[in-house]
């Protein structure tokens, strides 16, 4: 099984811009300039999956405390704008949804490759998120991570 790239802390977070959920184009580098504030960047695989619900709507619950603290949270899937803005208004998400459906950021970030899915080496997405600072860096990166309880790990990591 080959290693997809993985971002370390001080790396260039590569640059995108992908649509949201109402098909409006969101880049990276204009989120950082714009609002000032570290991006927290999730990757998951599926809108309206139960893992990935179950993620999204600890990020919802939080985000009051990732605002405080200077983060804007944006997630990413391989989903269409479409789906993410069902998923969004099904689940009463505040946070910025963002489709990769040709999967160009999630393999420029790690997200997508090979990996293990019950026993059998598969290609996906690979649940992962990156802090990006406000100079554009990564601050943090943590890969394969599970959905539940990941949003408290991601708040120990950064003192919140």
């Amino acid at each position: 099984m080959s290693d997809p790239i993985r971002l370390e802390p001080g790396d260039k977070a590569p640059d995108f811009t992908l649509d949201d959920a109402d098909g409006r184009p969101v880049t990276l580098s204009d989120v950082l300039a714009s609002t000032g504030q570290r991006v927290v960047l999730y990757f998951y695989p599926a809108a309206m999956t139960p893992g990935c619900t179950t993620q999204a709507c600890d990020f919802r619950d939080n985000l009051r405390e990732f605002d405080a603290a200077g983060f804007t949270v944006l997630g990413v899937s391989p989903d269409t704008s479409d789906k993410l803005a069902k998923f969004r208004d099904k689940e009463g998400l505040t946070f910025t949804l963002l489709g990769d459906p040709g999967k160009d950021t999630l393999r420029a970030y790690g997200a997508f490759g090979e990996k293990k899915n019950y026993g059998k080496v598969v290609q996906g997405v690979i649940r992962s998120t990156v802090v990006v600072d406000t100079d554009g860096r990564v601050e943090k990166a943590f890969y394969n991570v599970k959905a539940t309880g990941h949003v408290d790990r991601i708040k120990r990591e950064l003192g919140l």
